[in-house]
């Protein structure tokens, strides 16, 4: 609690407290995902059984892991993608849903069911340090950007309205939901992107959108731009602003002389 609310006075996205991940096993005869309980002293990967589909349900990383064994059938593979989505907005709607296949799941799943140990990157260097790749930089953006979605997702949004735009610290986020398809399912995902052009300087005024400001431990931590669903909206320039004023007002006509 006491790191949460030292991040906050420093104006930083607090730290979610981290929770375990969640276990489900895929009942074919029932056609759905049941939650397993089992062993707080019993490794994650010990469960993996290749007549198995298990969900994992990974807080830490804001996935869905789908997991198939090397024995269950097409069929059992292709319920559990239609079904999976509705176990994953139980839990967190940003979270991504990711397959992974006996035999070539990613380091990140390996990781997280304990087959391989994480990397303390926070650890001491006696070298010099590595800077990163601009890929490295990009992943780290992208990892920094989930935790927001997540943020964002526990606040909601009031009836009628929709997010546009999202500013945290010096940066300004859009954003925008769509359907994807997955292994003919339909899920909706959330994405915050930078934006790609520069902003010529100047005051800017957000015509048509309500900002709300998500507050903790005394700070401003983000501040959304909201639109409501049916009304009109666009960040203008002051300056042209004024210019548009000045172009509607109504002219005065010319007082004739006789």
């Amino acid at each position: 609690m006491s790191n949460q609310r030292e991040n906050s006075e420093k104006g930083q996205i607090p730290e979610i407290e981290e929770e375990e991940p969640i276990v489900f096993q895929f009942n074919d005869e029932l056609q759905e995902f049941q939650e397993l309980q089992f062993d707080e002293d019993l490794e994650l990967y010990e469960l993996l059984d290749s007549d198995f589909v298990l969900l994992f349900v990974d807080p830490k990383r804001y996935r869905v892991w789908v997991w198939h064994g090397n024995n269950v059938t097409t069929r059992m593979k292709f319920i559990a993608a239609k079904i999976a989505p509705k176990v994953r907005d139980e839990h967190g709607i940003s979270y991504k849903i990711t397959a992974v296949d006996e035999g070539d799941e990613t380091m990140a799943f390996k990781i997280m069911v304990g087959l391989e140990e994480e990397i303390d990157y926070e650890t001491i260097q006696e070298g010099p340090s590595y800077e990163g790749s601009q890929e490295d930089i990009e992943l780290l953006d992208s990892l920094s950007r989930e935790k927001i979605l997540l943020v964002l997702e526990k606040a909601g949004l009031p009836e009628g309205f929709e997010r546009k735009m999202v500013i945290v610290k010096n940066k300004i986020y859009g954003y925008k939901e769509y359907d994807r398809d997955y292994m003919g399912s339909t899920i909706k995902e959330k994405q915050l992107f930078p934006l790609e052009s520069d902003i010529e300087d100047g005051s800017y005024l957000a015509a048509g959108y309500i900002p709300r400001m998500l507050f903790s431990f005394n700070n401003v931590i983000l501040t959304e731009l909201l639109k409501e669903k049916d009304g009109k909206a666009k960040i203008i320039q002051e300056s042209d602003l004024e210019k548009e004023l000045d172009e509607e007002k109504p002219k005065k006509k010319k007082r004739e002389i006789r």
